[in-house]
């Protein structure tokens, strides 16, 4: 059964009123929408609450759910909606706010600041590069696959001639050692 055949099932589940469906379509399918909403915004702290927030949604109207065949591109359209809703509403406040106070809407950084960002950034970079030296040659393969060229478990499995399950096992390994590392 491929994932998009199980999120019918837990989908389905769910409108029934199966709380343990919602929390494993919450597992099959939350790195997706993490990966996803991360490309529309650089704010993993309000992707992560955001995707979190779509699950408690789901819960509250399970009653009401209508019968779904592409449940993952139910779940990645309901998520992009509620990052711009989001995104939209943190703006508006902003500029209310500079409005209020009487401030520009854009502040230049002092030229000290400038350069500590710069130094951090380079400092990830820097860590995130020696923690993936650390992977062996066919994680790191799937690694990049996965993260830099965006392939899902299934199209990465193809492409390395590997199962799903292989795939997906060698990419938690790798993700479980650059989390120790970079910790």
């Amino acid at each position: 059964m491929t994932d998009e055949e199980q999120n019918i099932v837990y989908w389905q589940q769910l409108r029934q009123g199966n709380k343990q469906a919602l929390f494993d379509l919450y597992n099959n399918t939350y790195f997706h929408l993490v990966r996803f909403g991360l490309k529309i915004t650089a704010d993993d702290e309000l992707v992560k609450d955001c995707v979190t927030q779509l699950f408690f949604q789901l819960w509250d109207k399970h009653a009401r759910l209508n019968e779904v065949t592409q449940v993952r591109s139910y779940l990645f359209t309901s998520l992009r909606r509620m990052l711009l809703d989001k995104l939209e509403y943190y703006s508006k406040t902003d500029e209310a706010i500079s409005r209020l106070s009487g401030e520009d809407v854009v502040e230049e950084l002092p030229y000290e600041e400038i350069i500590i960002r710069v130094q951090q950034n380079e400092e990830q970079r820097k860590k995130l590069y020696e923690a993936i030296e650390q992977l062996t040659p066919k994680q790191k393969e799937l690694i990049r696959l996965m993260f830099f060229e965006g392939l899902t478990y299934e199209q990465v499995a193809a492409t390395t001639t590997q199962s799903i399950k292989t795939a997906y096992n060698t990419i938690y390994e790798a993700i479980k050692i650059l989390r120790k590392v970079l910790k």
